[in-house]
This record gives structure tokens, sequence and C-alpha cells, in this order.
């Protein structure tokens, strides 16, 4: 049966947002040198080349038997690339280069995967009511694909953020942004309703942990107009944040002694001072960029400061909130995203001055709640009234509602635009350092 001229205008643009996912890892794959591509940056996860052939056996294992009725190629394949590993717990990998097949024969099962999907996206008799999965038409697993590749264009950028500068490609960001000194102030944000997830009949894609749509009285507070700066934590530091015992929990306290931790991960100690590791170089500390730190580090520093991260409905409160009682899409307005707005959807590799973009202020006066970092908050990752989890990917969610893991809000320099909705939240536990995410701090 034809699809509607409505549902193929759609279909189109989601096949669209696969290539251009697709290019996105390409080009990201494309930064790391042959002789690198089997190496394992960060302990906790998998080597690189796992995640060449993850995000197309991925499209495949979601898409090709249940949906196209395609037959498995290489089934020992679709199951070795099928799942990664949570970065904190669990113990580390312990797998070697040689255990993996060679580069050329996962590229071949990359391009024979995209092939056959794309024969079939492109074939036009797709209709999403005879081809669905789990009750789910074909465009909710279409978003599925482009936003599950998207998500490890980003977290990829961690792993090879931790690589060594000569064993990838260099590129060059845009001209820097100029800014004036960042003044830090709070802004005062008044009791009022937070409307937290997606509501099940808006047409509007969300992951499962995204519904149900609910209320949730929120009483005034202060938040800090900017996220928290590399300046400021130096002054943490100085301060002997990371020897004084009552500033941590005792989780983040023995983590933080059983690993060494006296410092952001991407900073560096010299003789001249603290040097900033970025993608491509080591610069010295830019000291209005906002800092990057694990949860426990920022609850640590909240706590020197005589405040606290905020919960994830106040932080949306003064992301969304408006004087009038209604929220907006985002917290400029309604306008897409765009480069005037914030640092996002790829557009640079690094962080820019938490001042940089003032036309993304808030209705309630903060600032860059959008891009340029990940926020913590302090939310538990939890599901929301009525979570169901996606039949089709039950773990997606479920397996991270463990008391671990915690609530972030807003967006890196790495993500992607559609990922900037007001309902989407990304979590990790509280030990990783490796995340383009820092906070703000909040006042009651």
């Amino acid at each position: 049966m034809l699809a509607a001229q409505g549902d193929t205008a759609t279909r189109n643009e989601l096949v669209k947002r696969i290539s251009a996912a697709r290019w996105r890892s390409d080009a990201l794959f494309g930064l790391v040198r042959p002789d690198s591509i089997y190496e394992r940056p960060i302990a906790e996860r998998h080597r690189i080349i796992f995640y060449l052939g993850h995000l197309e056996a991925f499209d495949w294992n979601l898409l090709h038997e249940n949906i196209f009725g395609l037959k498995s190629f290489h089934p020992e394949l679709d199951r070795l690339f099928a799942f990664g590993i949570d970065p904190v717990g669990g113990g580390l990998p312990s797998d070697q280069p040689s255990d993996w097949p060679s580069l050329e024969v996962v590229r071949d099962y990359a391009s024979r995967i995209r092939g056959a999907l794309d024969a079939k996206l492109g074939d036009g008799v797709l209709d999403s009511r005879n081809h669905a999965r789990d009750g789910f038409a074909l465009d909710t697993l279409l978003n599925v694909a482009a936003e599950h590749r998207l998500m490890h264009v980003e977290t990829l950028a961690y792993m090879l953020h931790r690589l060594p500068p000569d064993r990838k490609v260099r590129q060059v960001d845009p001209p820097s942004l100029a800014a004036p000194p960042v003044i830090h102030r709070v802004v005062q944000i008044p009791a009022g309703t937070a409307i937290l997830g997606l509501s099940r009949g808006r047409q509007n894609f969300g992951w499962d942990n995204e519904y149900e749509a609910h209320n949730v009285q929120v009483p005034a507070f202060d938040v800090d107009q900017y996220m928290v700066t590399n300046r400021q934590y130096l002054d943490f530091m100085a301060a002997g944040g990371y020897e004084r015992r009552g500033f941590w929990s005792d989780d983040d306290w023995n983590w933080k002694t059983a690993r060494g931790v006296s410092h952001p991960v991407f900073w560096e100690k010299t003789s001249g001072g603290w040097l900033y590791r970025t993608m491509f170089e080591e610069i010295p500390l830019p000291p209005d960029w906002p800092v990057y730190v694990s949860h426990a580090e920022a609850v640590a520093y909240a706590c020197w400061a005589g405040k606290s991260l905020p919960t994830e409905e106040e932080w949306h409160r003064a992301a969304y909130g408006a004087m009038d009682g209604n929220e907006r899409p985002y917290p400029w307005g309604a306008e897409e995203p765009n480069s005037n707005l914030g640092n996002f959807d790829f557009g640079r590799w690094h962080p820019m001055p938490v001042n940089a973009f003032p036309l993304g202020r808030s209705a309630f006066g903060a600032d860059g709640m959008l891009g340029n970092g990940w926020e913590w908050t302090s939310t538990v990752f939890a599901p929301f009234p009525g979570f169901e989890p996606f039949p089709f990917y039950r773990g997606y969610s479920a397996d991270f509602f463990d008391g671990k893991h915690f609530v972030m809000k807003g967006g890196s320099a790495r993500t992607a635009a559609c990922m900037l909705r007001s309902t989407y939240r990304n979590w990790f536990q509280a030990h990783y350092q490796y995340v383009y995410a820092g906070f703000r701090c909040v006042s009651r």
C-alpha cells in the first residue's frame, strides 16, 4: 500500500535526518588515525572499533527483520555490536584488539547494512500502518535510529577527547566569540508550574523516559545567571575543596580518595599553572568557560558555596518558564536553535564563555541554559508517572533507574539541535568525569 502524501513527506525528512546523522558519525570516525581505531581512550568503555560497528548494527537490529523482512547476513556481528557498556560499574573490560574483527570486515559489514536498509527506505512503498513494530510506526523507529546515532556522536566525542592529539586529525573551531568580563549574579525565579514530559497524544517524538506529561509545582528560588566557570572552581580548589571532608557524601569521598581525584579531568597541572585539555591541544585555562566536572564534584562545590544543585523541575522552570505563567519552547522563545542563540548542534568543538550568548537568555534572565555544556541536577534519574518502556528497546531507560544516575539538562557544543527540546532527559552516574557537563547552583 502506498503511503499518503503527507506521510511520504515526513518519511523523506526522516530519511534525510538519518543520512545527516550518518555524515556526522562518519566525520567523527574520520578524526581517528587508522592505527588508533582499536584504542580504548576511556578504560570503562569499549574500544573505538566497537562503535564503528554498533551504530550500523543498532539500525539493522531495529529494522531489518521486524520492519523490512530482511534476513541477517552476519548474525555473529549483529550480536557482537548490539550493546555498549554502562560507563561506570560492572568492572573494566579486558578484551584485546585481537578479539575484534578487522577494520575491513567491520567496514564491509557497515556498508552492507546501509545498502540493504537504504534500498528499502527508498523504494516508495512504505506505510506506517503496514510497517510497524510492537505497535510503533516506522516513523517513530526512524527517529529512534537517527537520535541514537546522534547521541553516540556526542558520547564518542568524550572518548576521542581522551585520545592523544597525535592520534587524531586536527580540526579548527570558528573564531572565538568576544564576551565582556563575567559578572556573576543570581536571578529570582517566582513560584509556578513546571510542565515536565510529553503527552502521548502529541505527534512529537520522544524517548520512553520523556513520557508522561505532568505538572510540578515549584516554589520560588534563586538560580545562578551563568554556569559555574573555571575561575570560580579554582576558588573552590584554593579553599581546599578536594581536601575538606564535609563537602562530600560518603560515597563521593570514597570514590575521590580511591581514584586520587584532585581536579577536573579536563585540567592539567604544570609548573606554569593550569592548562585545559581541548579536543586537539592543551591551552591556558580559559577562566570564563564553564567548568566540566562529575556530579560528585559539582555537589561538593555547591556545598562549599552554601547552595545546592537545582532539581530537574527547578532547572526546567528557570529555562522555559515565562512571566505570564506559560512555557516557551526554548529559553529564548519560539525561534529555532541557531548559532546566535547558543553553543550547540556541532557548531564548535570547545566551550565558549558562559556569557557569550545573551540572545539565548531565558524569560527570567538565566543565560546559556541550552548548549555549552550539559547541566547536572540533583534529581535521580527515575521514571515519570505513566512510564512505559519502548518494547523494542526495553533497556534504554529502565536499566538506569537504579538510584545511581542523575538527570542532566541543556546540551553541549556536540549536542544535536533535535535534542534541545524541553522534554529531553540525559543522565550519567555521579562519578563519571568525562562528560561535557557543568552546573549552576540554586538557593531556596
